[in-house]
């Protein structure tokens, strides 16, 4: 299963060249993840993204689609796809480690944060 989320593309999001610039991407995986999962306490450890066809306009809205692609001990692979209509914009990963909001370091998934993350577990 699949959570989608729509983020609005501002017109300051677009830069000199006249299409959204390339950190705009990870904000919007960062709002569709925060949409999907305010649950987990969680940062980022690694980030990466295929830039698939370029955004030239502001005051529109896109479909971000998020889903996990792996789960560990501590961490997570989440998966996410940027589209405008059926057009694919952009493809990106992240991996989630879990912390604890207390000490600020990792920590084990719960039982229940796991089973949230296998509802949209896609391998």
């Amino acid at each position: 299963m699949r959570f989608t989320n729509k983020q609005y593309v501002r017109w300051g999001d677009l830069d000199v060249f006249g299409h959204v610039n390339n950190s705009t991407y990870l904000t919007f995986a960062q709002e569709a993840r925060y949409a999907w999962s305010q649950m987990i306490e969680m940062v980022v450890a690694r980030a990466e993204v295929d830039f698939i066809a370029p955004i030239y306009e502001g005051d529109i809205y896109i479909d971000i689609e998020v889903w996990v692609n792996k789960i560990g001990n501590s961490s997570f692979g989440v998966s996410y796809e940027m589209k405008n209509g059926d057009e694919l914009l952009a493809r990106a990963k992240t991996v989630q480690v879990t912390v604890s909001m207390d000490t600020k370091k990792s920590r084990p998934l719960t039982d229940a944060e796991r089973e949230f993350l296998t509802k949209y577990l896609e391998e």
